[in-house]
């Protein structure tokens, strides 16, 4: 008996060990799993629909299948095509159930977002993904062809931004969702925009958390104002303000951009509060004015292009957004009543650099500076008591100014218009003159020149009177007779 004890505790495992084992191994593990109850059996259609996450578990794009698991035993297969990338096995994502297959015993899956590959009239739903050929526009909308079903599309349903010509969308695919249908009378409308409003909501929230100041992005111009245009960057609006569009001033927003242009934008300010972006093309580029001091030193001689002409002066463009000003005075050494008696916007002058300071973006030039100076030796030229001819210019209370070659302009003093005494140059000369005139002095560091014309006058009334005597012949001398019997020639 003792023998029989000592050879059931050896060889027979112990009852309890065993169940302690078993419970071991199952535990976490539902009896349906274990016997399969699990796997997609044919239910109810509402518990069938909606959006499940599931990992790729094999992919064949010869036969267009993606096998997708849910865990358990529940999978299913979504169309191969439906995907824009290659997925790879391991990756997990979002499946929009379709229907269950009894036969396969598998879900029939289409990728999130997707339009379903098999529609037809009696499988339609409300909110179901759908995808047509635009064949035609009409009033109200566009027509499409989705399988062998003929849809209508609202135009307020294409976009979500307006489009003034829906027939550029001809010929093209487009997604769309299923608003309602009506299967006994072949009527199916559909809209892009349901769409297109939930893909640009995933994209906004995930802009938001990864979105910063200073960044660079690319977008979309969806629509153009007076103060600047609203670029669309995949998911959120941002404002793109005219003054910084071009380093250039004065632009016409619609002289620089269309609707559609893709361009590259500096995010200078968010608020994640409002969501409000602005944005910035130039200073996506280089700044001009960053090195202007060294490329265009003062004294440096270079071309510009006269872009606006002003009363005191004309605005010269040197390069792509570095503008400056060419004053009035620097025109000519003569007067000038108004710029635009010079030059008009196109011009191209070559100018002088007078002042540069790119730390408040302002730079002067002179045209006059850039040609020959006519004050230089223009004491060699006319020296004192030079008799000279010039043209009155203008008339002022205290004389008369009188140019004497381009450039070079002296003043006539009241005093020196005349022997007599005048009470207004006026009386005297006019602009347009020709006048003779005796220098009296020349400064030319000070740039002044004096002239006199009553000096200029006396003196061609000498050479007059001179002239006339040595052309008038001597009288001959009459004899007298004196007492005393003299002679006396008179």
């Amino acid at each position: 008996m003792a023998a029989k004890d000592e050879y059931k505790q050896k060889f027979r495992p112990d009852d309890a060990k065993l169940d302690r084992e078993v419970d071991s191994a199952l535990e976490g593990v539902s009896l349906d799993a274990l016997y399969g109850f699990d796997k997609p059996q044919l239910p109810q259609e509402s518990s069938v629909k909606g959006v499940r996450r599931g990992r790729v578990i094999s992919v064949d794009a010869a036969k267009d299948e993606v096998f997708v698991d849910f865990g358990g035993k529940s999978q299913g297969v979504a169309p191969f095509s439906q995907f824009e990338t290659e997925p790879k096995v391991g990756d997990v994502m979002e499946f929009s159930v379709d229907r269950y297959d009894p036969n396969e015993g598998l879900l029939l899956l289409n990728r999130k977002g997707a339009a379903a590959s098999n529609v037809s009239w009696e499988n339609l739903e409300i909110g179901q993904i759908v995808e047509g050929v635009v064949t035609g526009v009409n009033k109200g909308g566009i027509e499409l062809q989705i399988k062998n079903m003929r849809a209508f599309m609202p135009a307020g349903q294409v976009d979500i931004y307006f489009n003034p010509d829906l027939s550029t969308l001809i010929g093209q695919k487009l997604k769309c969702e299923v608003t309602q249908f009506d299967a006994h009378a072949k009527n199916l409308i559909v809209s892009r925009r349901n769409i297109l409003e939930r893909e640009k909501e995933e994209s906004k929230q995930k802009m938001l958390s990864e979105i910063a100041e200073g960044q660079i992005r690319r977008g979309t111009i969806r629509s153009i104002m007076d103060y600047g245009a609203f670029v669309d960057l995949g998911g959120m609006d941002g404002l793109l303000h005219v003054s910084e569009i071009s380093h250039k001033r004065g632009i016409k927003v619609s002289d620089v951009l269309k609707i559609g242009d893709l361009v590259d934008v500096k995010i200078v300010k968010f608020d994640r509060q409002t969501g409000k972006l602005s944005l910035s093309l130039k200073q996506t580029g280089p700044d001009p004015w960053a090195t202007a001091a060294e490329r265009y030193p003062v004294g440096m001689q270079i071309t510009g292009r006269v872009s606006k002409v002003e009363s005191f002066g004309a605005f010269i463009e040197v390069e792509e957004g570095l503008e400056g000003l060419l004053p009035v005075s620097e025109l000519s050494y003569t007067r000038v009543k108004h710029p635009s008696d010079m030059l008009k916007e196109g011009d191209t002058l070559r100018l002088v650099v007078l002042s540069s300071d790119p730390a408040n973006r302002k730079i002067s030039f002179s045209l006059k500076q850039a040609g020959p100076d006519p004050w230089k030796q223009a004491e060699e030229r006319y020296p004192k008591n030079t008799v000279a001819e010039g043209k009155v210019t203008r008339t002022v209370d205290f004389g008369a100014f009188v140019e004497l070659e381009t450039g070079l302009e002296g003043l006539v003093h009241i005093s020196e218009l005349a022997s007599h005494r005048v009470k207004s140059a006026a009386d005297v000369v006019k602009p347009g003159d020709t006048v003779r005139v005796v220098v009296l002095e020349v400064d030319g560091k000070a740039r002044r020149i004096s002239l006199s014309m009553k000096q200029a006058t006396e003196a061609m009334a000498a050479e007059a009177q001179a002239a006339a005597a040595a052309a008038t012949p001597a009288k001959p001398r009459k004899k007298q007779q004196l007492r005393g019997g003299l002679d006396w020639n008179w």
